[in-house]
């Protein structure tokens, strides 16, 4: 029966593999459970409240995903959107955190309908395949990026530079060291499951050398109390405007280089970057952002942990099911998945991370005009921590590039309009 409705032999799986797929995704991207109710504490979400909200708020939308469009993506709570909500209760002067959850719903429902209207299908076939090759290894990049961070490779010091070395000589730092080697000698070997054998075996290392504890209980009882809460009718005002649409502009193409640079490595998009069922994700993602406000959870988003998923053989929707079982599991049983260190998970980051960034090798270089608004996608997208940034940045130099040779007809009338979106976006940016 579950070979029939997933199509596992068409798509050159099985129910062991899309399992494993599941759960190494859901390992990786198990962080948010924790990570999300402390950013949402600083708006005065109560932090049992966002909790369970994040759970449910991944949950649904993500087996949605999977029954809906039979594809391995799972979606959380997106990180840079949370701690935007954040920074807009704490710099807007009677503003509340059930009103801007409010934000959330709103700025979902109205992508939803540009779903439906068929226009964010329509702007993700008028980007160039170039392009979109530079998304999906410009993700790549940032997970990357990521990985190394968690990894203690590289820091973002408090002062000074940017980025700077980390410490090759601390404990955990070596830790992970010996699980990137692990994990690459097992990918290389193709060992089945390399990547969630590479996350055990760098757990393993944490607790011999006491950089990880087992949980003091087992069991937690979800609380509720944040479902529901959004208060939209308060936000239905024109200043509150352009809250919704840079919230808007974000979860818009956040997921668009999500969904692309993740199924570029699945080998969804066809050679003429065509996405089968395309519309069907946009849908379940859009909803999922309004979803994700009304649970008190913040906008929940496709998350790039699915490329995980996918580097583990995930091609179907099961693996989008699982993943959204488990996230329902973490309901009660939060201090277990709580006791798999981030250290575990920084090499698999890296090991993905080099898995999308191939898709460069297929980008036409020699072409000035494709080429540098690639390059731009593929060093801000990391550098800004960013994916809707690196999308602006690459689309802008496009569109410059080809106005300023005179080649007017080669830019798609969608590619113009959303240039000037994003430029007016990055200008009122503060």
């Amino acid at each position: 029966m579950l070979d029939r409705f997933f199509r596992f032999k068409e798509n050159n799986t099985t129910l062991g593999t899309e399992v494993l797929a599941g759960l190494t995704t859901f390992i990786t991207m198990a962080y948010i459970i924790f990570v999300n109710p402390s950013i949402l504490r600083e708006a005065g979400v109560p932090f049992a409240a966002a909790t369970a909200a994040t759970c449910i708020g991944a949950a649904v939308p993500t087996i949605a995903m999977g029954l809906f469009t039979n594809y391995p993506f799972a979606l959380a709570a997106g990180m840079g959107v949370n701690s935007a909500l954040v920074a807009l209760v704490q710099s807007t002067k009677g503003m509340t955190w059930q009103m801007a959850m409010g934000v959330i719903v709103v700025e979902g429902l109205v992508i939803a309908i540009l779903v439906v209207a068929g226009l964010r299908k329509a702007i993700m076939g008028a980007i160039p395949m170039n392009l979109k090759r530079a998304i999906g290894a410009g993700i790549g990049l940032l997970i990357a990026l990521l990985g190394m961070q968690n990894a203690g490779w590289i820091i973002h010091p408090d002062n000074g530079p940017i980025l700077t070395f980390g410490s090759l000589t601390t404990r955990t730092t070596l830790i992970a060291t010996v699980g990137l080697l692990v994990t690459a000698v097992l990918l290389a070997w193709r060992v089945r499951g390399a990547l969630l054998l590479g996350i055990a075996a760098t757990a393993v290392l944490a607790y011999i050398f006491g950089e990880a504890h087992p949980p003091t209980e087992l069991l937690s009882m979800p609380d509720l109390s944040s479902f529901a809460q959004a208060d939209v009718v308060s936000v239905l005002k024109w200043s509150f405007v352009a809250a919704i649409f840079s919230f808007l502009i974000v979860d818009f193409f956040d997921t668009m280089g999500t969904v692309i640079g993740v199924g570029e490595q699945a080998g969804f998009v066809t050679k003429e970057g065509r996405f089968p069922r395309l519309g069907r994700v946009l849908l379940v993602d859009s909803l999922a952002a309004a979803w994700g406000g009304f649970c008190g959870g913040s906008s929940s988003t496709t998350y790039i942990e699915s490329a995980a998923g996918v580097g583990a053989g995930g091609r179907t929707g099961l693996t989008s099911v699982v993943v959204g079982v488990l996230f329902l599991a973490a309901l009660f049983f939060g201090p277990i998945v709580g006791a798999v260190p981030a250290i575990a998970t920084a090499p698999v980051l890296i090991v993905v991370g080099f898995l999308m960034f191939s898709t460069t090798k297929d980008i036409s270089f020699d072409d000035v005009e494709e080429a540098f608004p690639a390059f731009l996608t593929l060093l801000v997208m990391p550098l800004t921590l960013s994916i809707s940034h690196g999308v602006g940045y690459g689309l802008i130099a496009y569109t410059l590039i080809k106005l300023c040779r005179g080649k007017f007809r080669q830019i798609h009338p969608l590619m113009a309009v959303v240039s000037v979106l994003f430029a007016v976006s990055f200008a009122l940016a503060r």
